[in-house]
């Protein structure tokens, strides 16, 4: 495998003693957890998931990308949250941000519902003109405000375009037995997939939710599959010295109470800025709330080493980094040059990926010496498995260390805040007294 979890950078700010002194609430934690005697203990769908999966609809979901794959030029995901960011962030991690320009025999794959802008909608729209269109809806109810506009509009575009046909061109991933976007699939004929009802959005990427897209971008699920698989065998057991995946909860927690109160993803391959962006919901809504948690950030060196660098280095020492080093080396060298205008020789013959290599082995240790504390994920490959390691990693750390913090890992309510005063303002049935309260206090503010 290629992934390895190393605090050796750490050993300045966290001692083993010190890690020690948390082993009882680490063990607590996982307790909780494997004994499912915790709050969402209902939605512990994700932690089997990898082996205990429904084998038959797995392969529906192949099939159905082999159709999609053969039937379209342009492949439409409509889905917001836990619903596009784990197919996104697989896709790019696996193939690159430019995948849509190098697709080889894969469909172009846009992402739309994801926000409510009328431009993105427009441009992929524009992306889909005389083109063959597949979409697939992923909503568990079918009524969430934003992938529900955007589907309404690309189905509008396939039912003008395709007539009957555009049912054979729809798939919808949504609950097993009811809501508005079931009610739709069964009515109108498309093929339907199934969001678990233990599996919580932002743990879904290794179901229906992100599989049939990353199958139909050409990536292995088999094999990511396989990668999520052994990091449940592998990062079972232990203690907190002995288990990266419990070390690194404890670490997190160990650090928050000492006045970290901002954890940085930083990745250092532009491939992985989605994988950042994933990471960032499911640390954001497991651990957000109650008035505790870290406060998820993300960063891509050196790109941004050129803006927030300064920030990290030397503002205000509230933060640490959990940094990503995708460690690949492909052969693809600096050429030498006569002139050496840029006086860039000394680097000639050299893989670009050592400079890399070079410039993260330099940034920690700055870092470190201005008083961020850095723990680091080690990747010497972007495969489907050291995705599916990665995700599984991620999602069982942060359900130990949100049960260490004493919240429930699993829910999100306070995600419903803004749904309520838009809804309101939207003059939604059902909203009138809202809708007067909102907009008064707003008439106040000016």
């Amino acid at each position: 495998m290629a992934f390895k979890f190393t605090d050796k950078y750490l050993k300045s700010f966290i001692s083993d003693s010190d890690l020690k002194s948390v082993g009882g609430e680490v063990d607590s934690a996982v307790k909780t957890l494997e004994q499912r005697t915790g709050r969402g203990s209902d939605f512990l769908g994700w932690v089997d998931l990898p082996v205990d999966y429904d084998k038959a609809e797995f392969s529906r979901i192949k099939a159905a990308a082999q159709k999609i794959r053969k039937s379209c030029d342009v492949f439409v995901v409509i889905g917001i949250g836990g619903s596009y960011l784990g197919a996104r962030a697989a896709i790019e991690f696996v193939l690159g941000q430019n995948h849509n320009a190098l697709k080889g025999d894969s469909p172009e794959i846009y992402f739309v519902g994801n926000d409510i802008s009328s431009s993105h909608l427009r441009d992929v729209l524009e992306i889909c003109d005389g083109k063959d269109v597949c979409v697939n809806v992923i909503s568990k109810s079918g009524t969430t405000t934003e992938p529900a506009i955007a589907f309404r509009i690309f189905r509008d575009l396939l039912v003008k375009k395709y007539g009957d046909g555009a049912k054979d061109r729809i798939f919808a991933t949504t609950d097993k037995a009811r809501g508005a976007l079931r009610s739709q699939a069964d009515a109108l004929g498309y093929e339907t997939f199934v969001i678990p009802d233990d599996v919580g959005g932002r743990y879904s990427v290794l179901t229906a939710v992100g599989l049939l897209p990353i199958a139909v971008a050409g990536i292995d699920i088999d094999e990511m599959m396989a990668g999520a698989a052994a990091a449940r065998t592998e990062l079972s057991g232990g203690d907190v010295l002995s288990n990266p995946c419990y070390r690194y909860a404890a670490i997190r927690n160990i650090l928050y109470r000492r006045g970290k109160r901002v954890e940085i993803l930083v990745a250092n391959d532009p491939a992985l800025t989605l994988t950042c962006e994933w990471w960032k919901q499911l640390f954001g809504e497991s651990e957000g709330k109650e008035g505790k948690g870290l406060y998820p950030s993300s960063a891509v060196y050196s790109t941004d080493l050129h803006s927030m660098g300064q920030f990290i280095q030397q503002g205000e020492r509230v933060m640490f980094e959990t940094y990503i080093d995708v460690n690949v080396s492909d052969g693809f060298t600096i050429p030498y040059d006569e002139e050496n205008s840029d006086g860039l020789n000394f680097l000639a013959g050299k893989e670009i990926n050592f400079v890399n290599q070079k410039a993260f082995e330099g940034t920690v240790m700055a870092h470190t010496d201005g008083d961020v504390p850095n723990c680091v994920v080690d990747l010497s490959s972007r495969s489907p498995r050291d995705f599916g390691y990665l995700v599984y990693f991620f999602e069982k750390a942060v359900a130990v260390s949100g049960y260490m913090l004493g919240i429930n890992p699993f829910d999100q309510p306070g995600v419903e805040a803004y749904k309520k005063n838009m809804f309101a303002l939207l003059d939604k049935p059902g909203y009138a007294e809202e809708k007067k309260k909102l907009e008064a206090r707003i008439s106040e503010i000016g």
